[in-house]
């Protein structure tokens, strides 16, 4: 097919590569145009624009395509369809009508669950058990058009950033299928029961709520890994934990064990027991107690550091047992 692209992150990229492998003739390549990164805040291009430019396809970044003369420049590239994954600018309907067979998503969720900004992260917030890709056929609502094909997989215990990659690949593989026959995958309408809306991400939701329980607490660690990565203060610092465990037997009966803390035993037994003494440092593993359950990080990062194991964290930073962690 004669297609456009149109994509911005990582999670877009083995779109692209599926897309050129099975010989479709990807005419242009749309993505966000170059963003400040880094501390030097150079400008740096998508990674959608460094894997088309390798492969030597036409990119445009144009800051919107609600102005005429963006959306003439779309039509008169008179394409098939416009494969579109994780782009990231609203698609005016101008540009959804354009291509003879409209414009397809690769969207990570099982719709009509998760609509929005950031479904893998809201799946895992959540504690659904599976998530998985829906290609479907795009309209001016957000995320409402009707799917041809869905990919599923379970959740598990995958960060955000490994549970983005398998959904990407399988979105690549299923966008593949949809091209080679569109009359074997026709749309079908999304339910209008069982809607949610995953919501951008706030900076406030990433700091961890050991006033939550321990299940809940290790699902912010999950879903917030690499970025921007969940985290507690010490100290006026900040600490990212990328990885973490729930360690149960602390609050659910029958008193700490002799290796868990130097404190004395009555007085843990009664602070673990206590609702009101949650993000309570209970031994010196950095295990820290929830409303119920506790965590201990195994993989933390200070800032300006790179990440480390627990092991290595402690004997750079001693965080006493006691200490009240927010």
């Amino acid at each position: 097919m004669r297609l456009i692209f149109m994509g911005t992150p990582d999670f877009a990229v083995p779109t692209l590569n599926a897309l050129v492998a099975a010989g479709h003739d990807v005419i242009a390549v749309y993505t966000q145009p170059p963003r400040p990164a880094n501390r030097g805040k150079k400008l740096s291009p998508s990674a959608v624009q460094m894997r088309a430019e390798e492969l030597g396809l036409p990119v445009r970044t144009p800051l919107s395509l609600k102005n005429a003369e963006a959306q003439a420049e779309f039509a008169a590239l008179n394409a098939d369809v416009a494969v579109v994954a994780a782009y990231g600018l609203i698609l005016p309907q101008v540009i959804l009508d354009a291509p003879m067979h409209g414009c397809l998503n690769v969207h990570g969720s099982l719709l009509p669950r998760w609509r929005g900004a950031a479904p893998v992260q809201r799946a895992i917030l959540a504690g659904d058990e599976e998530t998985g890709v829906c290609i479907m056929q795009m309209e001016a609502g957000l995320d409402t058009g009707p799917v041809r094909l869905v990919g599923r997989t379970q959740i598990g215990a995958k960060t955000a950033g490994q549970l983005t990659a398998e959904l990407a690949e399988l979105g690549a593989e299923l966008m593949v299928k949809v091209l080679g026959d569109l009359s074997a995958y026709p749309t079908v309408t999304q339910p209008e029961e069982g809607v949610t809306y995953a919501a951008k991400i706030d900076k406030a939701e990433t700091r961890l709520d050991f006033s939550a329980s321990a299940e809940v607490v290790e699902r912010q660690v999950l879903a917030f890994n690499p970025m921007p990565g969940a985290w507690f203060e010490y100290e006026g610092e900040r600490f990212k934990v990328l990885e973490a465990k729930i360690v149960r037997h602390l609050r659910e009966g029958g008193g700490p064990t002799p290796t868990l803390s130097k404190l004395h035993d009555q007085e843990l037994d009664s602070r673990l027991r206590g609702n009101d003494e949650v993000g309570f440092v209970v031994d010196d593993q950095l295990t820290i107690a929830c409303s119920s359950g506790s965590i201990r990080p195994t993989v933390i990062q200070r800032a300006g550091k790179p990440a480390m194991p627990l092991a290595d964290f402690l004997r750079g930073k001693v965080i006493p047992i006691g200490t009240i962690l927010k």
